[in-house]
């Protein structure tokens, strides 16, 4: 299965007029998976769920501000690679080649881009138990880490004070309350203020948050209660079903 030309206006590049303003970061993608089983089920949940994988491919490329094309390619890598989860289930992916592009960066010059492939055999993820479920960590570069935290039937994320400075969460599953509120899946959310939020999982399955922060998590540090930040408006990054 391919993904191709996802291009997103985002912030990437090492240089200083690079960190202030997006420029075009296309992705393109192919991944390695048995669809005998959804051939003959026809469940989306034996292979991949494109409209919602593109949402978060998007999310990623927004929320990292990838210094490097390297780095752009080995965290989507990773994400693509990592286990599913229940709230966001899909085949096992056995391999996948990424190839991300900057049209822009040398106005017209030549067009830069990186190709990697991996296979989930080289990939090896760390995941920590928490009060409200498990955080997996999934990708951690130099500035900022990515990571998935589910959230166990019954339990909850509480608001946080664990001193990070901005951070962007997307909602994965169905079902999720954020400060009380249904809370719709693919809504991200950014800012300083995603540390003041809470999220329940009042359904009967897991339910996972996509997070990334800068800088990136120290998971060892437990995290203390605080007090609420204002809840900015999310933005939806799935295609209306």
């Amino acid at each position: 299965m391919e993904l191709r030309g996802l291009t997103v206006d985002v912030i990437v590049g090492v240089y200083n007029r690079e960190r202030v303003t997006p420029q075009p970061l296309r992705l393109d993608v192919a991944l390695f998976l048995d669809a005998r089983q959804a051939a003959v089920g026809g469940r989306l949940a034996n292979t991949v769920h494109y409209g919602r994988l593109a949402g978060e491919l998007r999310f990623l490329l927004d929320a990292c501000r990838f210094e490097l094309l390297e780095s752009a390619a080995e965290a989507v890598c990773r994400y693509l690679l990592a286990p599913p989860t229940d709230a966001a289930p899909h085949a096992h992916l056995y391999a996948a080649t990424v190839r991300v592009t900057k049209p822009e960066a040398l106005t017209g010059w030549a067009i830069p881009s990186l190709q990697v492939h991996r296979t989930s055999e080289e990939m090896v993820y760390r995941t920590e138990a928490k009060d409200f479920g498990h955080v997996d960590v999934i990708h951690e570069g130099a500035t900022y880490g990515v990571y998935r935290l589910r959230v166990a039937p019954g339990r909850g994320i509480p608001p946080r004070a664990d001193g990070h400075t901005e951070g962007m969460e997307l909602v994965l599953g169905a079902g999720m309350l954020l400060r009380g509120q249904p809370v719709g899946r693919g809504l991200a959310f950014p800012g300083p203020g995603v540390f003041g939020h809470r999220y329940d999982n009042p359904t009967a399955t897991e339910q996972t948050v996509l997070g990334v922060y800068r800088p990136r998590l120290v998971l060892s540090e437990e995290e203390a209660v605080g007090s609420a930040e204002p809840l900015e408006p999310g933005t939806l990054y799935y295609l209306p079903e």
